[in-house]
């Protein structure tokens, strides 16, 4: 039992963080119909910049406290530039484009972007600064800290701000007019090129709090990082129902309780052929299942609002 309820606990953080990526995913496929396949780059970029802001007010002297509000600010300013240059430079010329294109373009973009890391970074792993709290909690003989619980919480207030967002402003009505049918809404007084930079910028600062929050929960950081996760997060999108954003939330809880519960059992069911560290095969099994039989995902993109 204590196995168990451990299990479901590392499910739980893993699959808020995906679903903090997948949210940045949903956000610019609801709006372009895109798989803006360099996210994850965005991601493990926000990871990077923290550990070299953070990383250096520490050393030179300064109160933890400022140096993490310092380096998650300066995180988050660059992968909105990021997010918006991506939009303005690689995605705008071909949104006419046929289909294939924007998204070979945005495969293109996030090896560059890996690359480009590579270089800035260098191929070692990175020790992200401890800028939070190391406090251990015990319930029920299932161990957790308070990163846990904060990248829970940041998960779920992020989605509850976002619903706001989306359903409750004159922002996301833009949004939704814009996934709905841009042309309509461009005649409508709607600045398209607003909207969907806006959706870029959101996502992105998505992404660079996503980043933190990988960052503080596995304390390294490396420039391939982002491609696997961006392709778990992607699996998380398509199984809620990618344009959803209540999915791509429920989608990635659920991902990350597959693998973590796969993780801990799969030595069990396979007479220890398998071990922990074969957990990837879950994330994968469970995008091709989703794919062959409910290709819309548990909860069906909503084409009116899926913004």
């Amino acid at each position: 039992m204590d196995i168990f309820l451990q299990q479901i606990i590392n499910g739980l953080v893993q699959g808020s963080i995906y679903a903090l990526v997948a949210l940045g995913y949903t956000m610019v496929y609801g709006i372009m119909g895109l798989i803006n396949f360099a996210h994850g780059e965005v991601v493990m970029i926000g990871t990077l910049v923290t550990i070299t802001v953070a990383g250096t007010l520490i050393k030179a002297g300064m109160p933890v406290a400022l140096a993490a509000m310092a380096g998650i600010s300066v995180s988050v300013l660059v992968c909105i530039a990021l997010g918006w240059g991506l939009e303005r430079i690689a995605y705008r010329p071909l949104r006419n484009a046929p289909r294939l294109t924007p998204l070979i373009t945005a495969i293109g973009m996030s090896i560059i972007l890996q690359n480009l890391a590579m270089i800035v970074w260098g191929r070692n792993y990175l020790t992200f600064p401890p800028l939070f709290p190391k406090v251990h909690f015990e319930l029920a003989g299932a161990h957790f800290t308070a990163v846990q619980v904060m990248i829970v919480l940041v998960s779920a207030i992020t989605m509850g701000g976002l619903i706001l967002l989306v359903y409750r402003t004159k922002l996301g009505m833009a949004m939704r007019a814009t996934a709905q049918n841009p042309a309509v809404a461009s005649l409508m007084g709607v600045n398209i090129n607003r909207v969907i930079a806006a959706a870029f910028v959101i996502g992105s600062a998505l992404g660079a709090v996503a980043g933190i929050m990988v960052g503080s929960y596995y304390e390294i950081a490396h420039y391939q990082m982002g491609f696997m996760l961006g392709l778990k997060a992607f699996t998380a999108a398509v199984l809620g129902g990618i344009g959803n954003l209540a999915g791509a939330m429920i989608g990635g809880i659920l991902l990350g309780l597959i693998e973590a519960l796969g993780a801990g059992y799969i030595g069990d069911l396979t007479g220890g052929f398998l071990g922990s560290h074969y957990q990837d095969i879950f994330a994968f099994v469970v995008l091709i299942g989703v794919l062959m039989f409910k290709p819309s995902g548990l909860f069906g993109e909503k084409s009116g609002d899926r913004a």
